[in-house]
């Protein structure tokens, strides 16, 4: 499955920051940053429910937020890109 990740962290203090950098590194993990805030994370159910029970452990809830999208096949293909930043097509091997 496709899921993006979306997050607004609060980064008024220290710990926020840090939150902050540890969400981007759990997304990092297991899937190709779009946006500044925004993770493409192509993922299998099992490995899905450990990112979403850390990033929500991570998160303090009254401060911060997460939105996760669920993109079928479908979906993925109706969705143009304009701009820097292009999109990698995740289906294919990646090379870095």
């Amino acid at each position: 499955m496709l899921v993006l990740v979306c997050y607004d962290v609060s980064t008024v203090t220290a710990e926020g920051r840090r939150r902050l950098r540890r969400v981007a590194d759990l997304c990092e993990n297991h899937g190709v940053r779009v946006q500044f805030s925004l993770f493409e994370c192509p993922i299998d159910q099992m490995t899905w429910l450990r990112l979403r029970h850390d990033l929500l452990q991570t998160m303090e809830s009254d401060e911060d937020s997460l939105r996760f999208y669920f993109i079928d096949e479908d979906a993925k293909q109706k969705t143009e890109h304009h701009g820097v930043r292009k999109p990698l097509d995740l289906r294919g091997p990646l090379v870095f």
